[in-house]
């Protein structure tokens, strides 16, 4: 009899169309989950009979209830090599086996950028008027050229993005808890200290991992020091930045604006006030949703599943 398989938050419907999944045919029975489950006792409602999950990145979490909550779970996938929303140790303890997948490139960078954009010279505001045949031209642009640029965290995303930064001209400087000013040196980018980033930098871009010690990173005082014709960037994760504080400065226009791509809760609720701001450029969490990365995603859980099958698991996760 085949294993029960649940594709969760497939929201674009596309995983079967970049998956080939009849190698598995006569082994897994399907099922895509197209809608983000309202709360955990949903998911747990959803998934009870289910052998085999794949999940994508922090969409759907499994936490130590959940997984207590799912006797029938043997194999949990996730798209990349880390999510912050499962509890890897309760997973061992569980005998449920945890693989993750590859990716492609560098697609939140281009996000970053595009967002950095539209904040300074407003291609999707002006777009959206000349469909709707309002009057010619109402805004007026800011050069980025000549900018200061803050990066947070200068990993490998974060190079990324002051690459390109450089190559429009932007000065750029960086700061993390880790950084030295050594490692700014070799990416060819100047340090700073965190109170100095955000008190100068006219656009700060946030590029660290959602871990216990970045949850909260950005503080209300922090943004408190930030120019008010600055702009924050987040395309990492929403609970790095204290999304009340960061409300809060937007309302009071204490900063020009904000580009977001995540949130401390996902989806958005579509009363969320954050909607409701005209300095705010909204995505619903974009930064890895390109074909290439979800051919990638959806055609090695194909493989993570097969090897698990044949009983020599591949890209595992173990807590630690």
């Amino acid at each position: 009899m085949p294993l029960r398989c649940a594709i969760l938050d497939d929201y674009q419907n596309v995983a079967l169309k970049f998956a080939d999944c009849s190698p598995l045919r006569d082994k897994i029975e399907t099922t895509v989950f197209d809608k983000p489950f309202a709360s955990s006792d949903e998911a747990v409602r959803a998934l009870q009979d289910f052998e085999i999950v794949c999940a994508m990145r922090e969409r759907t979490p499994f936490s130590r209830e959940v997984l207590t909550a799912l006797p029938k779970l043997k194999l949990l996938l996730t798209s990349g090599m880390r999510n912050a929303s499962f509890d890897l140790e309760t997973a061992k303890e569980r005998g449920i086996t945890v693989c993750g997948t590859g990716s492609v490139g560098n697609a939140t960078a281009g996000l970053t950028i595009g967002l950095m954009l539209e904040l300074t010279r407003k291609i999707g505001f002006e777009n959206a008027r000349m469909h709707a045949g309002e009057p010619w031209q109402t805004t007026m642009g800011q050069d980025v050229e000549g900018m200061t640029l803050g990066v947070v965290g200068l990993g490998k995303l974060g190079t990324k993005v002051a690459t390109i930064a450089k190559a429009l001209g932007m000065k750029v400087i960086a700061w993390s808890q880790n950084l030295t000013p050594e490692a700014c040196a070799v990416a060819g980018v100047s340090y700073a200290s965190k109170d100095e980033l955000f008190a100068t930098a006219d656009i700060v871009t946030i590029h660290v991992i959602l871990s216990n010690r970045t949850r909260g990173l950005v503080t209300a005082a922090d943004l408190a020091r930030m120019k008010p014709t600055s702009y924050l960037v987040n395309t990492a994760r929403g609970p790095i930045v204290d999304e009340a504080a960061l409300l809060g400065v937007l309302q009071r226009r204490k900063i020009a604006g904000a580009g977001l791509d995540t949130f401390s809760q996902e989806p958005l609720p579509v009363d969320h006030p954050l909607r409701k701001l005209d300095n705010v450029v909204l995505t619903p969490h974009l930064g890895y949703v390109t074909e290439n990365n979800y051919r990638r995603y959806y055609g090695d859980m194909v493989e993570d599943i097969a090897a698990w099958l044949s009983g020599s698991s591949i890209r595992v996760i173990q807590p630690g």
